[in-house]
């Protein structure tokens, strides 16, 4: 769906779910460097961790959101430019466990004028296969401007 097409309360979602693999996790540790066992050390989570395994990094899921936004809202780089323009909330609700599968959805919550650009608020969720609670909840601020 292009964006410039959305309606304010339109909810757009990922169609796959996307397994969170542990080696994606070890890739996310060592290019962030948070090597926190909780994440990486698979044999002391199953002796210690409460989840007995390891789990994702909350920053993880949330960096992983521009990807599936991408495969479902358009931009078309023609006409229209996106930019990333923060977020007003972001919540980890339920931790992402080694090889947990997650998808995402996009709610369009507002679409406020500005003077470059129209600011889009989506509130994005990070829904874990098999889970009652999400992994995060926020809202998610994108600036959508008109190429001239």
């Amino acid at each position: 769906m292009d964006i410039l097409n959305l309606k304010v309360g339109e909810i757009i979602r990922s169609g796959e779910f996307h397994v969170v693999t542990q080696a994606k996790i070890n890739e996310f540790a060592e290019a962030t460097g948070d090597n926190q066992w909780i994440h990486i050390d698979e044999g002391r989570c199953k002796l210690e961790s409460p989840f007995k395994t390891t789990i994702a990094h909350g920053f993880l899921t949330l960096s992983l959101m521009p990807k599936f936004f991408g495969e479902n809202i358009s931009v078309d780089a023609n006409t229209t430019t996106l930019i990333n323009y923060g977020l007003d909330t972001l919540r980890f609700i339920e931790p992402v466990r080694s090889n947990d599968a997650i998808r995402y959805s996009f709610k369009l919550v507002s679409i406020e004028p500005k003077t470059m650009g129209d600011l889009y608020k989506f509130e994005g969720t990070v829904e874990i296969r098999d889970r009652e609670k999400p992994a995060l909840i926020g809202e998610f601020l994108s600036l959508v401007i008109k190429n001239h």
